[in-house]
This record gives structure tokens, C-alpha cells and sequence, in this order.
């Protein structure tokens, strides 16, 4: 007879002092074309599919592209988006595997409302409007991180937490965390989508966490980065 307890895999938070959990989360692929010299046919495919997600413009390659698009349900990434990305316009493009990002929702264990944290907020700041403007890349932590003190960590975090809440506080931007252990072919961590109304505040963003700890001393990469502005976003789904 067996004494192994069953895993509980399900995301934790904590609400009045009471663990609360949910085991659902959300999974996010983005993928990046070349070669792209008529955007409206692939807007077109992108609106027809049913897909939840955005379509951005590359800032750094005149006929590129990237894509972003969200499900609860991964299967969605070898069914329905394969079958896109296979037929026209998709197939007569180049597929850039750099920016290739596989990643899923968590929570830290502290947020009150994980249905919020793990899909309302996330699915809001991707398909909003008003924020267009995105910068999506993957990042490395060193792995001597894992073997700081938790208090440590916790203080580490702290300050990228705070540099978040200035920015998000004022509109000028907002931060989409994915994690992406296991998912990612270069063993990256974690995946990151900056999103806001304007480009330059989103470079700041990036300019000011380079003096923070984390980023100076416990990650091993960053990158590479996808600029993009929005040319197409799905309706935010109910949840």
C-alpha cells in the first residue's frame, strides 16, 4: 500500500487568510513571420479562425510579423493554430523559430482572486485597444537564484513588483508573466509581454529593471525581444 500523497497541481492563492486553489490556467504561444508583404489577408485568417489573441506588426522587419494566441485547453496549439498556420496566407510565409514562446499562467500564492490573476487580467491587457504597443521575450534565472534564502527571493521579487506597479499605476504599461519551464527548446524560464499605449515607456521598462538585482545578478539571458504593435486583437473572452 502506498504512502505517496496525490500531487495537487493546482494554483494557489490565499484569500482572509485562507489557501484557496484552481487548477485551471492559461497557456499563450507566440510565433513570428517573415516575408509578410500583405498584412490584410492574414488579419482576415486571424479574424476567421476564432482564435482568442493578437496580431502585431514587427517594428524591427518591414514584412514581419508575430502572433500571439491564448487557450486553456494546449491541444489547441497542435489542432486548430497548426492547421492556420498551414494553409494560406501562413504557409507562404517564413517561419522565424528565434521568437518561438510557449508559456502558462501562475500564481505567486498570495493573490485572493486566481480566476482574475490567472485569466480576466492577462486576457484584458492582451486584447485591449488602447494599449497596442507590445514587447514580448523569453528570460533565463540563474540558477544559483534557487539557492538564495527565501526572504532573500521574496525581496528580489519585490522590487521588479514595484517597478511593475509605478508603471501600471500611471497606464504606461502593463507586464504579462508566463512561465515556460519545460516548454522552451533554449531551457528559459520565464516569458514576458510588456503591453501599453506607447512604445518608449515600455523601453523604460526594460532600461530601469536593468539596475534592479534580479536582472544584474541572477538572470543568465534576456531575449530575443519582439517589438510589435497590434494590427489585429481578438474580443476578450468571458472567463
Amino acid at each position: 500500500m502506498s504512502n505517496v500523497e496525490p500531487l495537487d497541481l493546482s494554483e494557489k492563492g490565499r484569500n482572509k487568510g485562507e489557501v484557496v486553489s484552481l487548477n485551471r490556467r492559461l497557456f499563450m504561444k507566440f510565433t513570428a513571420f517573415g516575408d509578410c508583404a500583405d498584412v490584410a489577408p492574414v488579419v482576415a485568417a486571424m479574424a476567421q479562425a476564432g482564435l482568442t489573441g493578437a496580431l502585431y506588426l514587427d517594428a524591427n522587419d518591414h514584412r514581419g510579423i508575430g502572433v500571439i494566441v491564448c487557450s486553456e485547453d494546449p491541444d489547441c496549439f497542435v489542432t486548430q493554430m497548426r492547421e492556420l498556420f498551414a494553409a494560406a496566407p501562413f504557409a507562404a510565409l517564413t517561419h522565424k523559430p528565434e521568437f518561438d514562446m510557449l508559456g502558462r499562467t501562475y500564481s505567486i500564492g498570495y493573490e485572493p482572486d486566481l480566476l482574475e490573476t490567472l485569466f480576466r487580467k492577462p486576457l484584458q491587457k492582451l486584447t485591449n485597444p488602447a494599449t497596442p504597443w507590445a514587447i514580448w521575450y523569453p528570460l533565463q534565472r540563474a540558477k544559483k537564484f534557487q539557492t538564495l534564502p527565501e526572504e532573500h527571493q521574496k525581496r528580489i521579487l519585490a522590487e521588479h513588483g514595484n517597478l511593475a506597479h509605478r508603471y501600471g499605476a500611471g497606464g504606461h504599461a502593463a507586464d504579462v508573466r508566463l512561465a515556460c519551464h519545460g516548454l522552451d527548446r533554449n531551457d528559459n524560464d520565464f516569458i514576458v509581454g510588456l503591453i501599453g499605449p506607447k512604445l518608449h515607456p515600455l523601453s523604460a521598462v526594460v532600461q530601469e529593471m536593468r539596475r534592479t538585482e534580479q536582472t544584474a545578478q541572477y538572470l543568465d539571458s534576456l531575449g530575443p525581444f519582439f517589438i510589435g504593435k497590434a494590427v489585429w486583437q481578438s474580443a476578450t473572452p468571458d472567463v
